[in-house]
């Protein structure tokens, strides 16, 4: 029980503050526990920060569940990620943080960053092969696939910072305009190749 609330406040504490200026003190008086009592669940700022990055991959691996969508549905299942980002937003804002702190090459959470990019540019290139495999895009090269990956990646993280910075805009309803103009363009190019 106190673990977890030791990592409930580190996403809140890092994600608000950065990871250099989170400190452990800080943590630890949130919680209301010594740094010593925090300390025996954790043995350094190091290691708490990657329990952090695990709790945050688990609970986001357990988001949709059910049958993974495939195609065009599995694109539109985007907007439901950031339904889940709403929900989650000590994540969200722990993770952007982390994006920009971990281009420094010393940083403790470089290699996570970098795999997660890694695996989310895979995992956004599969679903538009997934819809050109299934005739809902046009096909495209291999360098086309990874731009449009690149391009939704960059959309995806750029309206959550926005929506951060100030929450008055619905940002489910801006990603799903965004994801449906996409569907859209690549859509069109299926038309006109008929």
């Amino acid at each position: 029980m106190r673990r977890q609330q030791i990592l409930d406040k580190a996403v809140e504490v890092f994600g608000t503050y950065g990871y250099a200026a989170g400190s452990l003190r800080q943590i630890a008086a949130e919680v209301g526990v010594t740094p010593a009592a925090l300390a025996r669940h954790f043995d350094s700022k190091e290691d708490l920060l990657v329990e952090v990055l695990r709790y945050w991959e688990s609970d986001n691996a357990h988001r949709t569940p059910g049958p993974v969508p495939t195609g065009v549905a599995a694109i539109r299942d985007l907007t439901d990620l950031m339904q889940y980002h709403v929900q989650h937003r000590g994540f969200l804002q722990l993770f952007l943080t982390l994006g920009v702190e971990a281009t420094n090459p010393e940083h403790p959470a470089r290699s996570f960053v970098v795999e997660r990019y890694a695996s989310t540019l895979a995992g956004f290139a599969e679903r538009i092969e997934g819809a050109i495999s299934q005739g809902e895009f046009a096909p495209l090269a291999p360098d086309q696939i990874q731009s449009e990956a690149r391009l939704l990646i960059a959309a995806l993280d750029g309206l959550e910072l926005q929506w951060l910075l100030n929450s008055d805009f619905d940002l489910v309803a801006e990603v799903d305009r965004f994801i449906e103009g996409t569907i859209s363009r690549l859509s069109r190019k299926v038309a006109s190749e008929s």
